[in-house]
């Protein structure tokens, strides 16, 4: 059921690795936490908890490697993990969708980003970024704000790479335009090093833009964990496809 790719990306400058699960239905490009890779999913039994939905032929899984969230953890200087998080934006955008699209044999298809704690950010940030190819985004425990969390001096570059930032200064048009015909779902647990307060700021700067959204806070039972993602993303998936 699993597949695996690998290219040289030039964007990246370092070889990427692509996996897939599934033959069908909606497809899911599914980031892993910061330090991830294509696998972690697979590992970590998120694939098992959303299997019944991948053989019903509901939704095929894509992920990746996590090559800017690896660098960013491993805290590295931020004009270097900046940039990598433009040139992370830029693979997925020239190089994984198109893959996606092939693998699906339908070039103009929609795709949903799903992920967790950094993971949730590249999801948001990639239909923010670009709602003509993402139509949902399901954000679990998201980690929104870089500034607090790895206690970084935002540049330039990480402006135009975090929702949080160049969101409220998006001016009307296309990209905004296309943005309000999209939702994103933004799920937090209260328990173990959750931070709520991030989802909930999200939520704010979308809904300041007239972006539809909805934050689900979960209980203080559920923790900054895999049990908490491996129990959200099959409950959302199976409510947001067909």
């Amino acid at each position: 059921m699993r597949e695996v790719s690998q290219w040289w990306s030039p964007r990246l400058e370092c070889d990427l690795t692509v996996a897939r699960w599934g033959y069908a239905g909606t497809p899911v490009l599914l980031f892993p936490t910061a330090g991830g890779d294509a696998l972690e999913v697979e590992r970590m039994q998120v694939i098992d908890a959303i299997l019944p939905l991948i053989e019903a032929g509901r939704a095929r899984i894509y992920s990746m490697d996590s090559v800017a969230g690896r660098a960013w953890a491993e805290k590295k200087p931020t004009d270097y993990c900046s940039r990598l998080q433009n040139a992370f934006d830029a693979c997925v955008v020239q190089e994984v969708v198109p893959a996606i699209r092939t693998d699906c044999a339908d070039s103009e298809i929609e795709i949903v980003t799903a992920g967790a704690s950094i993971g949730a950010f590249n999801a948001v940030a990639s239909i923010c970024r670009h709602p003509d190819l993402f139509k949902l985004a399901i954000a679990m425990s998201g980690s929104y704000d870089f500034e607090r969390l790895l206690g970084i001096q935002a540049n330039e570059d990480f402006y135009f790479a975090a929702p949080l930032l160049f969101l409220p200064n998006l001016g009307d048009g296309p990209q905004l335009e296309a943005l309000r015909h999209r939702f994103v779902l933004l799920a937090t647990g209260q328990g173990n090093y959750e931070y709520p307060p991030d989802s909930w700021r999200m939520a704010d700067v979308l809904g300041g833009k007239g972006v539809p959204n909805r934050v689900d806070a979960w209980s203080a039972e559920w923790h900054h964990d895999w049990p908490t993602w491996r129990h959200m993303l099959p409950q959302y998936l199976d409510e947001f496809i067909a």
